[in-house]
């Protein structure tokens, strides 16, 4: 049976050479997914010089065989979630999720990345099978919650294709995620920073900090590993053998197939089956391809694997008959003992990401932002959440964050809002909004001509999101104060550069 991801055969990767000489960095980024990818080049970003690490290609791993889906609803319920860490824990972890979303499209719009990324809702509904009453009041009490909570959702009593009630969820997101990683790792190579295949991290030196591949040493004074399920590093092998206790590892299987047009809307889509059927659905120039995939179970525990594709395709055919299967894959998932991903420093100056469960894309991403934040010392507000030695979280640690640490809260916040508008229409003379026209976001202004500048709505500063001061009419920067003219001119420091201006003809020449 061929298992080759639908990625791989429809995107590439720049290939890199293996290590071949000593180097001296920086971080050393062990392991080359998503994670690491991200994580290295957002340090590179900074001015600092990385080395990413990859034992055999980039992305060859779990990363290639993801199905892509860019969501902050999370494997464990959030009416769960909220009874184990409270609204406020609960808030903090969908919200990491958004923030994920965001920062995609963020590095989407910097580098101009043809990737199909698109935001688009996400679904989750009753079970495909045996749904009872009991279910659609958990979805009904999950809805509430997450009104209550903030995020843009609402119960529907019948999702598209399944005819099932569920919610919906705005906000949500896919791409193709090869075609998203390639710009990055290209910038990640050259001027100090390096990006080495089939090099395999071996044994590791505490002082100095050294990491080995082969007969060469990586000399760093920070290590971030990026492997999915975590290597020891430098961590003692009983201490090692008692934090991989709280992970278990599963295996997802995924079918893809060619439907006819319109068949089903473009969305994302989960029911609440345990374990639970996801679909998402892409819309092609003459046809539409769905992604559709389950039956997880722990991995090496299903003796006949290709009996569960057989029993996916079964169901396939069921919900959505003309589906006539192209590939099929597997990829695997690590869940945690208390549903929460393990992100943060699990020895001094060694950084480990895991248990992302079923959001390996948003969490992994987050997990690059936090590592990046760690080795610059900045504060960020899922470091304790997230805690590799965590005990309990408590409600106030988040909102001590929420009013004490402006900076990181108001970037979250902002950068996860919704515009208010998606048209310049929305736009009356001597007005500024942030629009989301086309999925970008820009700070749009109407002079008392009508002539109208888009900007971009992220200060130059420390990269928050202006608001719209309607009494003074300019654009303020509500985490460090500062103030630029509607057309973006810096009116009040500590930015030193202008809003970067979007031209109109980039955005309407978008499909």
């Amino acid at each position: 049976m061929d298992t080759t991801p639908y990625w791989t055969r429809t995107g590439t990767l720049p290939q890199f050479e293996s290590i071949s000489h000593d180097v001296e960095v920086d971080v050393v980024v062990i392991g080359a997914g998503l994670t690491g990818v991200t994580a290295a080049y957002l340090l590179k970003k900074e001015g600092v010089k990385v080395a990413l690490l990859e034992r055999y290609r980039c992305a060859g791993g779990d990363t290639g065989r993801t199905t892509a889906h860019l969501t902050c609803v999370t494997d464990k319920r959030l009416f769960e979630l909220v009874n184990d860490f409270g609204k406020d824990g609960a808030k903090a972890f969908w919200e990491g999720g958004l923030a994920g979303i965001d920062q995609i499209a963020e590095l989407v719009r910097e580098k101009k990345i043809d990737c199909e990324f698109k935001w688009i809702p996400g679904y989750l509904h009753a079970p495909l099978k045996d749904s009872k009453k009991s279910d659609i009041e958990a979805l009904q009490k999950d809805a509430q919650l997450a009104e209550e909570l903030g995020f843009e959702s609402a119960f529907v009593e019948s999702v598209p294709y399944a005819d099932l009630p569920g919610i919906r969820f705005a906000n949500q997101a896919k791409f193709h995620p090869l075609k998203y990683l390639a710009p990055l790792l290209q910038s990640i190579h050259g001027n100090g920073s390096y990006v080495f295949e089939n090099s395999e991290a071996g044994e590791i030196e505490v002082d100095p900090l050294t990491v080995h591949s082969g007969k060469f040493k990586l000399r760093c004074s920070y290590l971030v590993i990026a492997t999915h399920n975590p290597l020891l590093g430098k961590t003692a092998t009983a201490k090692g053998t008692l934090f991989q206790s709280k992970l278990a590892l599963y295996t997802s299987y995924v079918l893809g197939a060619k439907l006819p047009k319109g068949t089903v809307p473009e969305a994302l889509f989960w029911d609440t089956t345990d374990p639970y059927y996801y679909l998402r659905i892409d819309q092609k120039a003459d046809h539409d391809y769905a992604i559709f995939g389950g039956e997880d179970c722990k991995t090496g525990q299903e003796k006949e694997t290709t009996e569960v594709f057989s029993k996916l395709e079964q169901m396939l055919k069921k919900i959505l008959p003309e589906a006539k299967v192209q590939d099929r894959w597997m990829g695997q998932v690590v869940e945690t003992n208390d549903g929460l991903p393990f992100i943060g420093e699990n020895e001094h100056q060694q950084f480990i990401a895991t248990g992302f469960c079923g959001n390996g894309f948003t969490l992994g991403t987050l997990s690059a932002v936090m590592a990046r934040d760690r080795y610059l010392k900045r504060k960020n507000p899922w470091f304790d959440l997230f805690a590799c030695d965590r005990k309990k979280f408590h409600g106030g640690t988040w909102r001590y964050i929420k009013e004490n640490l402006d900076y990181p809260w108001y970037m979250l916040r902002d950068r996860i809002a919704g515009a208010e508008g998606s048209s310049l229409d929305d736009l009356q003379i001597g007005e500024g909004k942030i629009l989301k026209i086309k999925g970008t976001k820009v700070a749009a202004y109407r002079d008392k001509n009508g002539k109208v500048t888009t900007c971009s709505p992220i200060c130059t500063h420390l990269k928050c999101i202006v608001r719209w001061n309607k009494a003074d009419k300019t654009w303020d920067c509500p985490c460090h104060g500062s103030r630029f003219s509607p057309t973006g001119e810096v009116l009040a420091g500590p930015a030193e550069e202008p809003l970067e201006k979007i031209p109109l003809s980039d955005i309407e020449s978008k499909k």
